[in-house]
């Protein structure tokens, strides 16, 4: 029986969980005892709010207190990359499922280059290295076809039925899309997601003075853009017009662009699809997708134009040489030769008008009270809001990127180890702590959450976060889907090309061009070994690029005009639009 939470502000009653888990029945009351009330002081001391009642939150605990009664007195060691939500499992969780469960739990925290290493590493040895990972479902594409991870939907159903808890809730997930191989099978379990959205400093969008001298200039009011030329514009006024607020120089935008592995997450992370590239297609564009591969039926068919890819596209070049004017022109100086973590801070300090490309994952930090970015009462002067598109995007295309790291198990673990560890994931994914991981770390993943009244009461703080993840525009923001056959492999052309073109040494559309012939010469040496059966790469014969521009959706030929009339809406409009989608 799965238990689901309804309404705004839904809770969990325990009489209703204790039916879902029946009654535990402990082979030895003492060490019981022992482990529910560290159960109760947890529920107490640190898992509120939460989306269920202290009843329902006791109930689900001692399920797990019974499930890890084979297990207990094991060391289980998992990863995942370094980011708030997961150092607040790694110094919280992990010591209360020890102290709640008897399995000592090592939660490693290291950096997300780090994480791929050790597990393609564990996926080549077959030696055990971690017990589990969280690495992000972008890999969803690498796993469904490797057959070296364990499919979750295989494994609730067998192997690991003793220790998949009656309350997990699988629809209650709101990233179950974008875990979920071409077989239909679940590969990964969701731990946190967040989302890359535009930001914006709403109070100087707000001031009149303004308003007037950019409607003035360009003939439509200053407000959220919904397309690029709108952005450009907003860009080109608060850098070259504005030019000073309160004393300080302003920028219209900001942005990174240094030499570094960072570089390829700001294009792999659905650059391409905010131009248009792609094919229309939620979660992922069909059958061509962000990051320009063309499937047919689920076997990756090529990157280039040539064989019906869009990598190397006008869309893709468009993309490429827009974001290359708009660093130089509108950004600061220094912001060409920062990598990601550098460039994330630079906003909070009160300088940037809007950003374009800007991780939630940085929410928390950006809403620091004494920030010049927050009022004094806490809540935020930003806000963040949909991304703006570009000319070639079409509706029913996905719109940005979503990072979701997910619990993923490898078939090289033991088959206990792996089952104390899938323990773990449920524990930290579970209602009676997601929400409170949810207010720690801002990177919700279950509805219920969502609904709660602790998500309504924090929204004026998150500067439109709640608003964005309780909205149906979420669907449109999407991680790398299942068309990229090995993420790892083929990710690190692109900041390697890409970065030529950054440095003037090619063009955008020879950057470009040489990108797509590196991903489909990967693709070749991966359909030679046949990796993912009829899921393996099968490339297309090449053909004049025409032949495919002449065919419907991607690759698209080149716009006559790349800049139409710039479009905005106001924010409070756009809220409020959402707020009645809800109901």
């Amino acid at each position: 029986m799965i238990v689901k939470a309804k309404g705004s502000s839904a809770i969990l009653k325990g009489s209703a969980i204790a039916v879902a888990l029946g009654l535990a029945v402990f082979a030895n009351p003492a060490a019981a005892d022992q482990y529910t009330d560290a159960a109760k002081k947890w529920i107490d001391s640190e898992f509120q709010p939460s989306s269920l009642d202290k009843d329902a939150q006791m109930a689900e605990l001692e399920w797990f207190i019974k499930a890890a009664e084979p297990f207990r007195g094991m060391e289980i060691n998992v990863v995942s990359e370094t980011i708030t939500t997961h150092e607040y499992e790694s110094k919280v969780l992990a010591k209360a499922f020890s102290e709640i469960t008897g399995i000592k739990l090592t939660h490693d925290l290291i950096g997300e280059g780090d994480v791929i290493e050790k597990l393609q590493t564990q996926m080549q040895s077959g030696r055990n290295i971690y017990d589990a990972y969280i690495n992000d479902s972008d890999l969803i594409g690498t796993h469904s076809r490797y057959d070296a991870v364990v499919p979750l939907t295989d494994f609730m159903a067998g192997e690991g039925k003793d220790v998949t808890s009656p309350t997990l809730d699988l629809e209650d997930f709101i990233g179950l899309s974008f875990t979920t191989g071409p077989d239909g099978k679940l590969y990964q379990l969701p731990d946190q997601q967040f989302a890359n959205l535009y930001w914006f400093r709403y109070d100087w969008f707000q001031r009149e003075d303004l308003q007037k001298q950019f409607k003035d200039k360009y003939g439509y009011d200053l407000g959220v853009p919904v397309n690029w030329s709108a952005y450009e514009d907003i860009a080109e006024f608060f850098t070259n017009d504005v030019k000073e607020i309160d004393g300080k120089k302003v920028y219209g935008h900001m942005d990174y662009g240094k030499k570094d592995p960072s570089l390829g997450w700001r294009f792999t992370d659905a650059w391409l699809s905010m131009a248009g590239a792609g094919d229309k297609g939620i979660p992922n564009g069909l059958p061509v997708d962000e990051w320009g591969i063309r499937v047919e039926g689920c076997a990756p068919a090529g990157s280039s134009v040539t064989r019906g890819g869009a990598a190397n596209g006008p869309a893709a070049v468009y993309a490429l040489t827009k974001y290359i004017d708009w660093l130089k022109a509108y950004a600061p100086p220094e912001a060409a030769g920062m990598t990601f973590g550098e460039a994330g801070p630079v906003p909070a300090q009160g300088q940037i008008a809007q950003q374009i490309f800007w991780y939630t994952a940085f929410t928390a930090d950006m809403a620091k009270k004494g920030t010049p970015v927050v009022n004094e009462d806490g809540t935020p002067k930003w806000r963040m809001a949909p991304s703006p598109h570009g000319p070639y995007w079409e509706e029913g295309m996905k719109l940005g990127y979503q990072d979701v790291g997910s619990w993923t198990l490898m078939k090289s673990t033991p088959p206990e180890r792996r089952k104390a560890a899938w323990l773990y994931a449920q524990f930290v994914t579970a209602k009676t702590t997601s929400l409170k991981k949810t207010l720690t770390g801002l990177t919700p993943i279950r509805q219920s959450d969502l609904d709660t009244q602790a998500m309504t009461d924090i929204a004026p703080n998150w500067g439109g976060l709640v608003e964005f993840y309780r909205s149906p525009a979420r669907v449109q923001w999407s991680p790398t889907g299942t068309n990229v056959p090995d993420y790892p492999k083929l990710a690190q052309l692109w900041w390697q090309n890409v970065a030529e073109a950054v440095t003037g040494e090619r063009t955008p559309q020879e950057a470009m061009d040489n990108l797509a012939t590196a991903m489909d010469r990967v693709l070749e040496r991966l359909e030679r070994a046949g990796i993912g059966g009829e899921c393996a790469p099968k490339l297309n014969e090449e053909q004049d690029a025409q032949y495919w521009f002449d065919q419907p959706g991607a690759p698209k030929p080149k716009l006559d005009n790349e800049k139409p009339q710039g479009e905005t809406v106001k924010y409070d409009d756009l809220i409020a639009e959402w707020s009645a989608a809800q109901k």
